[in-house]
């Protein structure tokens, strides 16, 4: 009895799916959340996920587009288990083609073509003999759809019996290589009729289809290779980072359910339910996107992070000109405020070149009046609170010294002083800027010696200032 229960277990077909796109352009996002879905969906069942390059259109599909998906997927996280090229396949096709043919299924016919110049001659194609029946199939995202197949005359399969195309390889295929679940956008929903013909024509199993919702532009129109999709390569490129663009396309037309938005890949393949996939379309929207990429980024491990941020801020020319230390222990302690403001890492990139850097790798550079506060008359209360923070961050041990210790001995001086009067000196002291974190962020930052260093040059800056101009 326990065999026979094994067996069974042991017979359960295994979940297949397949990402089928055509190299005729680059990798984008509408095929990317194809992808996404039919890999997760595999690996939720401890199946299969292949990828078959769809070349059958010779003149159309080239070599750079194919480079680009494998690339495309491999930097995003997504590992097929299979590759396939329909290039490589012309035999196992003519082989079930002559079958068809031999079996009065389909049949060779001569047809009139056009060619420029040349009039009118004959060419010959291979149509389906269509039985002319309803076909109706449940598709696991909309419900039963039913076609009366009539409508569709005896279609074309192959220009030769070498010359096979679409709907016909993709039925085959996804019959030879044990193909269970069918996920693809719900454009292909009309291809499905003609389909199942063939499927039964070749006393193949029909596989269980998921039609799901496109990617829309803002516009509402499709999101695709011709109307606005940019490469995922160009994501990459801008600063984004894969488990962030994963976690992005998934939201497109399914949600948990929950308030939940933010998932790493373990956690998609946990929550996500194909059947709980929208009808209606995602509209693609890069600030959604960017937000999604910022609380990935926060996500990421303190160091792989900051390895990343060095690597940028030192390959700057601003860096290498004014032989900033780009240490990895620098950047660490930088980070917080790096994660605070960039959305993408090429942010980093645009707070290098507008100068929001520079007082982290050098001394601030600004006149001594910017330390008074707006309400003051003059440096002597600058100059006072500068003196009271040096001396109590002086007492300070280098072992206690983070932001909260900071804040502990300064906040309690400036509310009887005055918020304003005091952390003004303080915060510009440190930064040189109007804008910057806030002085307490800023102490931890740049650690102690640094910190009590630019007090008393900026204590320096205020006497200097306060002495009277002589005249010669």
């Amino acid at each position: 009895m326990i065999r026979a229960i094994k067996a069974l277990f042991k017979s359960k077909p295994k979940v297949v799916t397949r990402f089928a796109p055509s190299p005729t352009g680059y990798f984008h996002a509408g095929s990317y959340r194809t992808a996404v879905f039919s890999y997760i969906y595999a690996k939720q069942h401890e199946g299969k996920f292949i990828l078959r390059i769809e070349d059958t259109d010779r003149a159309r599909s080239k070599k750079e587009y194919e480079e680009n998906i494998v690339e495309s997927l491999q930097w995003l996280g997504i590992p097929y288990d299979e590759i396939h090229r329909q290039s490589d396949r012309t035999d196992i096709y003519r082989e079930h083609l002559e079958r068809l043919i031999a079996e009065d299924k389909a049949y060779v016919s001569k047809e009139e073509a056009k060619e420029g110049g040349e009039g009118e001659r004959r060419t010959e194609v291979i149509r389906f003999r269509n039985p002319n029946k309803k076909v109706r199939f449940h598709d696991l995202i909309r419900g039963d759809i039913e076609f009366d197949t009539t409508e569709l005359g005896d279609f074309v399969i192959a220009k030769s019996v070498t010359e096979p195309i679409f709907h016909f390889v993709v039925v085959l295929d996804d019959y030879l290589m044990g193909v269970t679940h069918v996920i693809r956008g719900e454009d292909h929903i009309s291809n499905t009729p003609r389909q199942i013909l063939i499927q039964e024509a070749l006393n193949a199993p029909e596989p269980i289809y998921a039609h799901l919702p496109l990617v829309l532009a803002h516009d509402r129109s499709k999101l695709s290779k011709r109307h606005g999709a940019k490469p995922m390569t160009h994501y990459r490129d801008q600063g984004y980072i894969p488990s962030a663009l994963l976690n992005y396309m998934c939201l497109l037309g399914w949600n948990p359910g929950t308030t939940e938005e933010i998932f790493d890949l373990a956690g998609l393949i946990k929550a996500f339910d194909l059947s709980k996939v929208q009808k209606g379309g995602g509209i693609f929207n890069e600030e959604k996107l960017r937000w999604v990429n910022k609380e990935h980024l926060k996500r990421l491990p303190r160091q792989e992070f900051a390895k990343k941020a060095r690597e940028i801020v030192g390959s700057t020319d601003r860096a290498k000109d004014l032989k900033w230390d780009v240490s990895e222990e620098k950047i660490e302690r930088l980070a917080p405020v790096l994660l605070d403001r960039i959305e993408t890492y090429n942010d980093i990139k645009t707070m290098v070149e507008s100068l929001d850097l520079d007082y982290f790798f050098g001394d601030p550079v600004y006149d001594a009046i910017s330390l008074k506060w707006k309400t003051d008359s003059d440096l002597s209360g600058a100059e006072k609170h500068l003196g009271f923070i040096r001396t109590a961050l002086k007492g300070l041990s280098d072992a206690k010294w983070n932001e909260a210790s900071v804040k502990a001995l300064v906040w309690p001086y400036a509310e009887a002083e005055g918020r304003g009067q005091v952390l003004w000196p303080f915060r510009f002291a440190l930064s040189g800027k109007d804008k910057s974190p806030n002085p307490f962020t800023l102490a931890e930052i740049l650690g102690k010696a640094e910190t009590v260093k630019r007090l008393e040059a900026a204590l320096t800056k205020c006497s200097l200032a306060a002495k009277p101009v002589e005249t010669a």
